[in-house]
Protein backbone atom coordinates (compact mmCIF):
# COMPACT_ATOMS: atom_id res chain seq x y z
CA UNK A 1 0.00 0.00 0.00
CA UNK A 2 1.41 3.45 -1.30
CA UNK A 3 0.70 7.24 -0.64
CA UNK A 4 -1.36 8.93 -3.36
CA UNK A 5 1.04 9.71 -6.73
CA UNK A 6 1.79 13.53 -6.57
CA UNK A 7 0.08 15.19 -9.44
CA UNK A 8 0.35 18.66 -11.19
CA UNK A 9 -1.22 21.46 -13.79
CA UNK A 10 0.05 19.96 -17.43
CA UNK A 11 -0.25 23.52 -18.27
CA UNK A 12 1.68 25.04 -15.59
CA UNK A 13 5.39 26.61 -16.33
CA UNK A 14 7.89 24.33 -15.64
CA UNK A 15 8.85 26.70 -11.95
CA UNK A 16 5.38 26.19 -10.85
CA UNK A 17 4.63 24.39 -7.76
CA UNK A 18 3.70 20.85 -8.05
CA UNK A 19 0.76 20.19 -5.61
CA UNK A 20 -0.09 16.84 -4.23
CA UNK A 21 -4.01 15.20 -4.75
CA UNK A 22 -5.67 15.21 -1.66
CA UNK A 23 -7.04 11.70 -0.59
CA UNK A 24 -10.90 11.04 -2.01
CA UNK A 25 -12.74 11.97 1.40
CA UNK A 26 -9.63 13.91 2.88
CA UNK A 27 -11.58 16.36 5.16
CA UNK A 28 -13.58 13.76 7.03
CA UNK A 29 -12.71 14.88 10.39
CA UNK A 30 -13.51 18.30 9.65
CA UNK A 31 -17.32 17.56 7.64
CA UNK A 32 -17.94 14.66 10.07
CA UNK A 33 -19.93 16.61 12.79
CA UNK A 34 -22.55 18.40 9.99
CA UNK A 35 -23.79 15.17 8.39
CA UNK A 36 -26.78 13.95 9.12
CA UNK A 37 -26.91 11.73 12.35
CA UNK A 38 -28.86 8.58 12.87
CA UNK A 39 -28.52 7.31 17.05
CA UNK A 40 -30.90 5.25 17.31
CA UNK A 41 -30.30 2.00 15.48
CA UNK A 42 -27.60 -0.51 17.13
CA UNK A 43 -25.20 -1.30 17.22
CA UNK A 44 -23.50 2.18 16.01
CA UNK A 45 -24.14 5.68 15.33
CA UNK A 46 -24.81 6.49 11.69
CA UNK A 47 -23.56 9.41 9.66
CA UNK A 48 -25.65 9.91 5.86
CA UNK A 49 -22.88 10.29 3.24
CA UNK A 50 -22.55 10.03 -0.38
CA UNK A 51 -26.56 8.49 -0.36
CA UNK A 52 -25.64 6.20 2.37
CA UNK A 53 -25.86 5.88 5.84
CA UNK A 54 -22.43 4.35 7.34
CA UNK A 55 -20.70 4.41 11.13
CA UNK A 56 -18.79 7.10 11.90
CA UNK A 57 -15.81 5.23 12.65
CA UNK A 58 -16.12 3.59 8.71
CA UNK A 59 -16.23 7.30 7.61
CA UNK A 60 -13.27 8.21 9.69
CA UNK A 61 -11.24 5.55 7.62
CA UNK A 62 -12.14 6.51 4.27
CA UNK A 63 -9.37 8.66 3.89
CA UNK A 64 -6.81 6.16 4.96
CA UNK A 65 -8.58 3.27 2.62
CA UNK A 66 -8.62 5.65 -0.31
CA UNK A 67 -4.44 6.89 -0.03
CA UNK A 68 -3.25 3.27 1.25
CA UNK A 69 -4.90 0.87 -0.78
CA UNK A 70 -2.82 -0.52 -3.67
CA UNK A 71 -4.08 -4.05 -4.85
CA UNK A 72 -2.56 -6.28 -7.42
CA UNK A 73 -3.95 -8.12 -9.97
CA UNK A 74 -6.03 -11.18 -8.84
CA UNK A 75 -6.88 -9.84 -5.67
CA UNK A 76 -10.40 -10.52 -4.48
CA UNK A 77 -13.04 -8.55 -2.14
CA UNK A 78 -15.76 -9.70 -0.68
CA UNK A 79 -18.88 -7.17 -0.77
CA UNK A 80 -21.65 -7.30 0.94
CA UNK A 81 -24.16 -5.74 2.84
CA UNK A 82 -24.36 -6.83 6.22
CA UNK A 83 -26.60 -9.79 7.20
CA UNK A 84 -26.64 -11.31 3.57
CA UNK A 85 -24.39 -14.21 3.51
CA UNK A 86 -20.86 -12.48 4.44
CA UNK A 87 -19.41 -14.91 6.69
CA UNK A 88 -20.65 -17.62 4.08
CA UNK A 89 -19.07 -15.58 1.39
CA UNK A 90 -15.89 -15.49 3.22
CA UNK A 91 -15.23 -19.24 3.97
CA UNK A 92 -16.29 -20.57 0.16
CA UNK A 93 -13.92 -18.17 -0.91
CA UNK A 94 -10.98 -18.81 1.36
CA UNK A 95 -11.65 -22.50 1.14
CA UNK A 96 -11.64 -22.12 -2.57
CA UNK A 97 -8.87 -20.04 -3.13
CA UNK A 98 -6.80 -21.75 -0.80
CA UNK A 99 -7.40 -25.30 -1.49
CA UNK A 100 -4.23 -26.42 -3.00
CA UNK A 101 -2.37 -25.13 0.18
CA UNK A 102 -5.26 -26.44 2.65
CA UNK A 103 -7.15 -29.10 1.72
CA UNK A 104 -10.44 -29.61 2.53
CA UNK A 105 -10.26 -32.75 3.86
CA UNK A 106 -7.49 -32.02 5.87
CA UNK A 107 -8.61 -32.15 9.61
CA UNK A 108 -6.28 -29.31 10.71
CA UNK A 109 -7.77 -26.77 7.90
CA UNK A 110 -7.69 -23.24 9.19
CA UNK A 111 -11.53 -22.91 8.74
CA UNK A 112 -11.95 -25.57 11.43
CA UNK A 113 -9.71 -23.40 13.32
CA UNK A 114 -10.24 -20.38 13.00
CA UNK A 115 -13.65 -18.06 12.10
CA UNK A 116 -13.97 -16.87 8.58
CA UNK A 117 -13.92 -13.29 9.99
CA UNK A 118 -10.43 -14.19 10.97
CA UNK A 119 -9.61 -15.91 7.91
CA UNK A 120 -10.38 -13.24 5.27
CA UNK A 121 -10.25 -9.16 7.09
CA UNK A 122 -12.65 -6.53 6.44
CA UNK A 123 -11.07 -3.46 4.72
CA UNK A 124 -12.85 -0.96 6.73
CA UNK A 125 -13.04 -2.13 10.15
CA UNK A 126 -9.85 -4.40 10.61
CA UNK A 127 -5.95 -3.66 10.97
CA UNK A 128 -5.04 -4.90 7.69
CA UNK A 129 -1.79 -6.76 6.46
CA UNK A 130 0.18 -5.94 3.55
CA UNK A 131 -1.11 -7.43 0.21
CA UNK A 132 1.97 -8.73 -0.27
CA UNK A 133 1.77 -11.39 2.38
CA UNK A 134 -0.51 -13.73 0.78
CA UNK A 135 -1.10 -14.49 -3.15
CA UNK A 136 -3.95 -13.51 -3.95
CA UNK A 137 -5.12 -10.99 -1.61
CA UNK A 138 -8.70 -11.32 -0.43
CA UNK A 139 -10.65 -8.77 1.75
CA UNK A 140 -13.89 -8.13 2.57
CA UNK A 141 -16.29 -5.03 2.69
CA UNK A 142 -19.52 -3.48 3.26
CA UNK A 143 -18.91 -0.51 1.49
CA UNK A 144 -21.23 0.60 -1.26
CA UNK A 145 -20.00 0.57 -4.34
CA UNK A 146 -19.25 3.83 -5.15
CA UNK A 147 -17.46 4.29 -2.15
CA UNK A 148 -15.06 1.95 -2.61
CA UNK A 149 -11.08 3.16 -3.85
CA UNK A 150 -10.93 4.04 -7.42
CA UNK A 151 -7.76 1.36 -7.00
CA UNK A 152 -10.00 -1.50 -6.49
CA UNK A 153 -12.58 -0.12 -9.30
CA UNK A 154 -10.65 1.51 -11.91
CA UNK A 155 -10.34 -0.20 -15.01
CA UNK A 156 -6.71 -1.00 -15.02
CA UNK A 157 -6.82 -2.32 -11.49
CA UNK A 158 -7.40 -6.12 -12.38
CA UNK A 159 -8.92 -6.73 -9.17
CA UNK A 160 -11.98 -8.45 -9.21
CA UNK A 161 -15.11 -7.76 -6.63
CA UNK A 162 -17.56 -10.93 -5.42
CA UNK A 163 -21.08 -9.65 -4.75
CA UNK A 164 -23.66 -11.45 -2.40
CA UNK A 165 -27.00 -10.01 -2.03
CA UNK A 166 -30.22 -11.58 0.43
CA UNK A 167 -33.90 -11.03 0.06
CA UNK A 168 -34.31 -7.58 2.15
CA UNK A 169 -36.69 -8.96 4.41
CA UNK A 170 -34.42 -11.91 5.43
CA UNK A 171 -31.71 -9.01 6.13
CA UNK A 172 -33.78 -7.28 8.09
CA UNK A 173 -34.75 -9.52 10.93
CA UNK A 174 -31.01 -11.37 10.77
CA UNK A 175 -29.90 -8.14 11.34
CA UNK A 176 -31.92 -7.27 14.30
CA UNK A 177 -31.45 -10.64 15.74
CA UNK A 178 -27.52 -10.20 15.26
CA UNK A 179 -27.70 -6.40 16.95
CA UNK A 180 -29.45 -8.25 19.93
CA UNK A 181 -26.72 -10.59 20.16
CA UNK A 182 -23.53 -8.19 20.00
CA UNK A 183 -24.64 -4.74 19.78
CA UNK A 184 -22.95 -4.56 24.21
CA UNK A 185 -20.27 -5.29 22.78
CA UNK A 186 -19.61 -2.04 21.34
CA UNK A 187 -20.89 0.27 23.38
CA UNK A 188 -22.02 2.87 21.33
CA UNK A 189 -25.54 2.31 21.08
CA UNK A 190 -28.14 0.39 23.73
CA UNK A 191 -30.15 -2.22 21.67
CA UNK A 192 -31.44 -3.64 24.23
CA UNK A 193 -35.17 -2.17 23.65
CA UNK A 194 -34.61 -1.92 20.43
CA UNK A 195 -37.54 -3.85 19.20
CA UNK A 196 -38.13 -5.41 15.82
CA UNK A 197 -41.06 -2.70 14.55
CA UNK A 198 -38.09 -0.31 15.18
CA UNK A 199 -35.83 -1.95 13.35
CA UNK A 200 -38.12 -2.53 10.46
CA UNK A 201 -39.22 1.11 10.57
CA UNK A 202 -35.08 2.54 10.47
CA UNK A 203 -34.67 -0.13 7.40
CA UNK A 204 -37.85 0.92 5.80
CA UNK A 205 -36.20 4.38 5.64
CA UNK A 206 -33.04 3.10 4.77
CA UNK A 207 -31.38 4.06 8.21
CA UNK A 208 -29.51 0.98 8.79
CA UNK A 209 -25.57 -0.08 8.31
CA UNK A 210 -25.15 0.84 4.63
CA UNK A 211 -28.15 1.42 3.87
CA UNK A 212 -30.73 1.81 2.12
CA UNK A 213 -29.82 -2.06 1.30
CA UNK A 214 -31.38 -2.21 -1.91
CA UNK A 215 -29.27 0.98 -3.14
CA UNK A 216 -26.51 -1.13 -2.12
CA UNK A 217 -27.58 -3.56 -3.92
CA UNK A 218 -28.32 -2.50 -7.16
CA UNK A 219 -25.41 -0.84 -7.71
CA UNK A 220 -22.74 -3.46 -7.40
CA UNK A 221 -25.71 -5.26 -10.05
CA UNK A 222 -25.66 -2.96 -12.23
CA UNK A 223 -21.34 -2.99 -12.28
CA UNK A 224 -21.54 -6.66 -12.52
CA UNK A 225 -23.56 -6.40 -15.98
CA UNK A 226 -21.34 -3.72 -17.13
CA UNK A 227 -18.19 -5.39 -16.60
CA UNK A 228 -19.09 -9.07 -15.58
CA UNK A 229 -15.02 -10.05 -15.63
CA UNK A 230 -14.88 -7.43 -12.70
CA UNK A 231 -17.81 -8.46 -10.54
CA UNK A 232 -19.43 -11.30 -9.75
CA UNK A 233 -22.88 -10.88 -8.76
CA UNK A 234 -24.51 -13.45 -6.65
CA UNK A 235 -27.76 -14.46 -4.95
CA UNK A 236 -27.69 -15.82 -1.07
CA UNK A 237 -31.04 -17.80 -2.10
CA UNK A 238 -29.26 -19.50 -5.36
CA UNK A 239 -26.15 -20.04 -3.66
CA UNK A 240 -28.39 -21.97 -0.95
CA UNK A 241 -30.28 -24.23 -3.43
CA UNK A 242 -27.39 -25.10 -5.40
CA UNK A 243 -24.13 -24.37 -3.52
CA UNK A 244 -21.45 -27.03 -5.78
CA UNK A 245 -22.90 -25.12 -8.82
CA UNK A 246 -22.23 -21.56 -7.94
CA UNK A 247 -19.06 -22.84 -6.23
CA UNK A 248 -17.75 -23.71 -9.46
CA UNK A 249 -18.85 -20.14 -10.49
CA UNK A 250 -17.07 -18.73 -7.97
CA UNK A 251 -13.67 -20.37 -8.56
CA UNK A 252 -13.37 -19.97 -12.45
CA UNK A 253 -14.48 -15.94 -11.50
CA UNK A 254 -11.81 -15.68 -9.14
CA UNK A 255 -9.05 -17.75 -11.48
CA UNK A 256 -8.67 -21.31 -9.74
CA UNK A 257 -11.13 -23.06 -12.02
CA UNK A 258 -12.11 -26.70 -10.72
CA UNK A 259 -9.97 -29.18 -12.46
CA UNK A 260 -11.51 -32.82 -14.02
CA UNK A 261 -8.48 -34.02 -11.13
CA UNK A 262 -10.64 -32.42 -8.44
CA UNK A 263 -14.01 -32.78 -9.95
CA UNK A 264 -12.92 -37.06 -9.78
CA UNK A 265 -11.59 -36.28 -6.30
CA UNK A 266 -14.97 -34.95 -5.08
CA UNK A 267 -13.06 -31.82 -3.90
CA UNK A 268 -16.64 -29.45 -4.91
CA UNK A 269 -18.85 -31.45 -2.72
CA UNK A 270 -15.50 -31.45 0.09
CA UNK A 271 -15.63 -27.57 0.01
CA UNK A 272 -19.22 -27.11 0.71
CA UNK A 273 -19.51 -29.74 3.13
CA UNK A 274 -15.99 -28.03 5.22
CA UNK A 275 -17.91 -24.32 4.69
CA UNK A 276 -21.74 -25.53 5.61
CA UNK A 277 -23.91 -23.98 8.61
CA UNK A 278 -23.65 -27.23 10.23
CA UNK A 279 -20.04 -27.64 9.63
CA UNK A 280 -19.44 -24.28 11.06
CA UNK A 281 -21.44 -23.72 13.97
CA UNK A 282 -19.94 -26.88 14.98
CA UNK A 283 -16.36 -26.00 15.54
CA UNK A 284 -15.01 -25.40 18.50
CA UNK A 285 -13.93 -21.74 18.10
CA UNK A 286 -17.46 -20.63 16.16
CA UNK A 287 -19.14 -22.28 19.16
CA UNK A 288 -17.37 -20.95 22.07
CA UNK A 289 -14.85 -18.30 20.89
CA UNK A 290 -14.75 -14.76 20.70
CA UNK A 291 -13.61 -11.98 18.21
CA UNK A 292 -11.36 -8.50 19.25
CA UNK A 293 -14.61 -6.85 19.54
CA UNK A 294 -15.70 -9.07 22.43
CA UNK A 295 -18.61 -10.85 21.24
CA UNK A 296 -19.18 -14.30 20.68
CA UNK A 297 -18.31 -16.01 17.46
CA UNK A 298 -21.61 -17.64 17.51
CA UNK A 299 -23.69 -14.90 16.33
CA UNK A 300 -22.55 -15.10 13.80
CA UNK A 301 -24.03 -18.70 12.76
CA UNK A 302 -28.16 -18.65 13.08
CA UNK A 303 -30.32 -20.64 10.57
CA UNK A 304 -29.40 -19.35 7.43
CA UNK A 305 -32.52 -19.88 6.40
CA UNK A 306 -34.69 -18.64 3.11
CA UNK A 307 -38.44 -17.20 3.94
CA UNK A 308 -37.34 -16.88 7.56
CA UNK A 309 -38.85 -13.96 8.00
CA UNK A 310 -42.24 -15.02 7.70
CA UNK A 311 -41.76 -16.26 11.57
CA UNK A 312 -41.14 -12.78 12.86
CA UNK A 313 -42.50 -9.82 10.52
CA UNK A 314 -46.47 -9.37 9.77
CA UNK A 315 -47.70 -9.96 6.63
CA UNK A 316 -48.21 -6.14 6.61
CA UNK A 317 -45.20 -5.43 7.34
CA UNK A 318 -43.66 -7.85 4.36
CA UNK A 319 -46.10 -5.91 2.23
CA UNK A 320 -45.02 -2.92 3.09
CA UNK A 321 -41.17 -3.38 2.66
CA UNK A 322 -41.99 -5.46 -0.15
CA UNK A 323 -43.87 -1.72 -1.71
CA UNK A 324 -40.71 0.04 -0.75
CA UNK A 325 -38.38 -2.24 -2.42
CA UNK A 326 -40.38 -2.13 -5.44
CA UNK A 327 -40.46 1.58 -6.08
CA UNK A 328 -36.69 2.00 -5.71
CA UNK A 329 -35.71 -0.74 -8.48
CA UNK A 330 -38.74 0.48 -10.69
CA UNK A 331 -37.17 0.59 -14.39
CA UNK A 332 -33.85 -1.31 -13.08
CA UNK A 333 -34.75 -4.61 -13.95
CA UNK A 334 -33.59 -5.89 -10.77
CA UNK A 335 -35.91 -8.54 -8.48
CA UNK A 336 -34.88 -9.93 -5.59
CA UNK A 337 -35.21 -13.83 -5.12
CA UNK A 338 -37.64 -14.89 -2.36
Amino acid sequence: MAAPAATGDATAEPSATVRLQPPPHHDMAQILPSLPLESQCPPFRLRHYSGFWLPEDVLMRLPSIHSRMKPRPGDVFLASFPKSGTTWLKALAFGTLNRAKHSPFHRDHPLRRRNPHECVKFMEMDELEEPGSSSPHVLSTHLPYSLLPKSVTGEGSGSKIVYICRNPKDVLVSNWVFVKKVASAFGQVDAQQFTLHEAFEKFCEGRSFGGPQWKHVLRYWEESLRRPEMVLFLQYEEMLRQPASNLRKLAKFMGCEVSKEEEDGRVVDALVKLCSLHEMKNVEVNRHGRNRAGFENAAFFRKGAIRDWSNHITSNMAIELDRIVDDALQGSGFEFMD
